[in-house]
């Protein structure tokens, strides 16, 4: 495990495999939804993008990253949430904002048609499109392209490739790969020695079960051997990261959680959650890593770039929470795209 933070880390009191209180995720989880959100919401201009945003020298990481993020993030809230609630409604607002950002699709064609391989212009565009946004040009130009024999043999790793076959999906194309071979490949997929877990493989075990099953709406496209493994192991790994004070990568191990088919695994969202609800600051933000905070008066106690992803990810995973706990097995209802290769 890679370790970050060596000082006012959680003690072994909050550890999810040594504590557990029945019922303390649902204690802490509708105020850290809302808070998470409120913050969001009120750094929106933050997510803004510049006015060179298609300029070579502009910063994607930086820029188109985190506002694809937050429409990624913030249409998978809306739809997890129920109808006429506040997080509902805000977190459709946000997604709407995103949505004028991209000028209704019309920068995301120009991104297109300045790079039209590179992967980031059409996932971005897939976010807003399995939201039901769409944009009749971007469409137009990416449907020969993503139907070439370049598109479906660009190099990439696993996860990044079981990433774009997610977004064909949303779209609603033909995939230019099966999912099931791609996963895998994955470090998930060949259910690694679970001692071999660190950040990077965490991360990318993450994202792995983000794309299989579309961002928590589709848990049961998680195999029953990946379904077993993760119930064995999250728990461990949860509580390196506690330890270690990685915050982002414990709300992902969260939403993970949250995103398995059948019931909850309601030991370790009631260890965890608490220890994470303790960690968001007064204004509902989360830092990546390391101690928090000790001003709670303080308005923007971390740097924007330092805190708006985690925070995100905090309110996603919340999100998928409250629904797993409450609604086992719940989905959206949304059919998967056809699958088969293209060459």
């Amino acid at each position: 495990m890679t370790t970050t933070a060596t000082q006012d880390r959680p003690g072994p009191e909050s550890r999810p495999d040594r504590a557990r209180t029945p019922g303390a995720a649902l204690a802490v989880l509708p105020d850290v939804l809302r808070a998470a959100l409120a913050w969001t919401d009120a750094h929106r201009a933050d997510f803004a993008l510049p006015g060179d945003v298609l300029e070579p020298h502009t910063q994607v990481n930086a820029t188109l990253k985190p506002l694809g993020e937050l429409a990624q993030l913030g249409s998978t809230i809306r739809r997890t949430t129920a109808p006429g609630t506040p997080e509902h409604e805000r977190a459709g607002d946000l997604v709407a904002y995103a949505w004028e950002q991209v000028a209704a699709g019309d920068l995301l064609l120009e991104l297109l048609r300045a790079e039209p391989f590179a992967a980031y212009p059409y996932e971005i565009y897939a976010a807003f499109a399995g939201y039901g946004l769409r944009h009749e040009g971007f469409e137009a130009l990416a449907r020969p392209l993503t139907a070439t024999r370049a598109w479906a043999h660009t190099e990439q790793h696993a996860n990044r490739q079981l990433g774009l076959v997610n977004s064909e999906r949303r779209v609603g194309v033909v995939t230019h790969t099966d999912a099931g071979a791609v996963l895998s490949r994955t470090w998930l997929g060949g259910l690694s020695e679970p001692w071999t877990f660190e950040g990077p493989s965490g991360y990318a075990l993450t994202h792995t079960v983000f794309h299989l099953t579309d961002w928590g709406r589709m848990p049961d496209r998680v195999p029953e051997k990946i379904d077993g493994y993760l119930r064995t192991w999250l728990p461990a790994w949860a509580d390196g990261c506690l330890e270690s004070g990685q915050w982002d990568l414990t709300g992902e191990l969260l939403a993970v959680a949250a995103s398995l088919p059948g019931p909850a695994p309601e030991p370790l969202l009631d260890a965890v959650w608490p220890v994470l609800a303790d960690v968001q600051h007064p204004t509902g933000c989360v830092p990546e890593t390391g101690p928090p905070a000790q001003d709670t008066a303080a308005p923007d106690p971390y740097p924007f770039i330092d805190c708006y992803h985690s925070t995100l990810v905090t309110a996603f995973a919340a999100a998928l929470s409250l629904r797993s706990l409450r609604s086992p097995g719940q989905t959206d209802g949304s059919a998967p795209g056809r699958e088969r290769r293209t060459a």
